[in-house]
């Protein structure tokens, strides 16, 4: 796997392929999701590599991966491997963008046969389990073009991948920087209003009361 270097052009491109059967209807609500964990160390580079995987329910032609913290480097060549480990060999990705950044793409073929895993690195200049840890959201896009060469386009997403594995607990808990869908169905909890607190009357106003 080799990285990518600054400042490179991002490439454009379209692969174009009939849909495979039992994938997802709506190219524009696919089926995705994935995860990230520790990455394999890198050849010449001292920062904590990331790896990511995600499967999708049909067709893609290209993602962007997008993290919160800065990314120093990331994978140029992507593959794909079957639900047995076995590399797809139609399949495959190549990546591109600028980096320290936010975020890079990429453009290749994916069939979404049977969710096969698309599996890529980058990396980050702080730890892997340090807070805030990072939280790299998925958008995926897909393009097909009719005998006239006229393009249709579509976009999935954005999906979150979530926290990385294996990071033991913190006070951040589960929280990711896309809500669950549980998190979004239950209401915030209302605030709780205390009394306000009377004022004791001095006692000089309590004798002259008396006195009265």
């Amino acid at each position: 796997m080799t990285l990518a270097r600054p400042l490179l052009a991002v490439a454009l491109a379209l692969a174009v392929w009939a849909p495979t059967a039992g994938a997802s209807t709506n190219a524009n609500n696919y089926d995705c999701g994935g995860h990230i964990e520790a990455g394999k160390p890198a050849p010449g580079d001292t920062d904590t590599q990331v790896q990511y995987v995600f499967a999708c329910g049909g067709p893609i032609t290209g993602y962007q991966i997008q993290p919160q913290i800065s990314d120093t480097s990331f994978g140029t060549d992507v593959p794909v491997f079957d639900l047995q480990g076995n590399a797809v060999i139609t399949d495959s990705f190549t990546c591109n963008g600028d980096f320290p950044g936010y975020g890079f793409n990429c453009i290749g073929t994916y069939t979404g046969n049977q969710y096969a895993k698309i599996t890529g690195q980058f990396a980050i200049g702080t730890a892997l389990c340090a807070e805030p840890r990072v939280d790299p959201l998925l958008t995926v896009t897909y393009a097909t073009a009719d005998n006239r060469g006229r393009v249709t386009q579509y976009i999935s997403g954005p999906y979150d991948l979530g926290r990385p594995r294996g990071c033991p607990k913190s006070a951040s808990g589960g929280r990711t920087r896309i809500p669950s869908d549980d998190e979004l169905a239950s209401p915030a909890p209302a605030r709780a209003t205390r009394p306000k607190a009377t004022k004791k009357k001095s006692k000089a106003k309590k004798k002259a009361a008396a006195k009265a």
